[in-house]
């Protein structure tokens, strides 16, 4: 590896933003290529690689502090597994589409969104989520929101809290309906990380 190419990885892992996009722009064309490949023909009218790669250079903006490679090779292992997971979630929610989405449920019964959202965000996990005040969830929810990238915080603001549709949100932000949901996907994951696991944070509701 050249000088050059090692100075650059020690920049980005420091944190430096133009080494990182140095990095991308040399390495982006690699994965893009074997992420067209991993698509299937059924998504494709839904998912392209764009939309995917789009989506995991800002996930490597956000995570150049995780960033560990010394090498070409780690780093583009490091990218690809941004992007297959993109990938991955994006599938998995277009598959789901047919079926009745939990989050949904409290719009379409007169409930409180900002709790719908704190339930999901603790479905992971193996115990049930709590029920908390409604105040309480939606000033937790939404300093943890304003701490999110612009296009992360408009899905889950527009989709999970005003229950529009996928495809009213992908409009709005010019996106394909594929990128939404990897969008909403990693929004979900930055949530859990602000707010902490499960919700041990809010106090139990009355």
């Amino acid at each position: 590896m050249s000088g050059e190419q090692s100075s650059l990885l020690d920049r980005a892992a420091r944190g430096e933003p133009e080494a990182l996009r140095a990095l991308l722009e040399k390495h982006g064309g690699q994965v893009w290529a074997e992420i067209n490949a991993d698509i299937g023909a059924q998504w494709r009218a839904v998912i392209d690689a764009d939309d995917v790669m789009q989506v995991t250079y800002l996930e490597a903006f956000l995570q150049i502090d995780k960033l560990e490679a010394r090498d070409d090779g780690a780093f583009v292992g490091w990218l690809r597994r941004i992007a297959k997971n993109n990938l991955r979630d994006a599938v998995k929610e277009q598959g789901r589409k047919k079926r009745p989405q939990p989050n949904m449920r409290m719009h379409a019964l007169g409930g409180d969104s900002y709790i719908t959202l704190v339930e999901h965000l603790g479905e992971t996990t193996t115990t049930p989520s709590r029920h908390v005040a409604a105040d309480e969830a939606a000033r937790y929810i939404n300093a943890a929101l304003d701490r999110l990238p612009e296009d992360y915080a408009t899905v889950v603001r527009q989709y999970d809290l005003e229950g529009r549709s996928i495809a009213d949100v992908a409009a709005g932000l010019k996106r394909s309906t594929g990128a939404v949901h990897m969008l909403r996907a990693r929004a979900h994951d930055r949530l859990r990380n602000i707010l902490g696991r499960e919700t041990d944070f809010f106090s139990v509701s009355p």
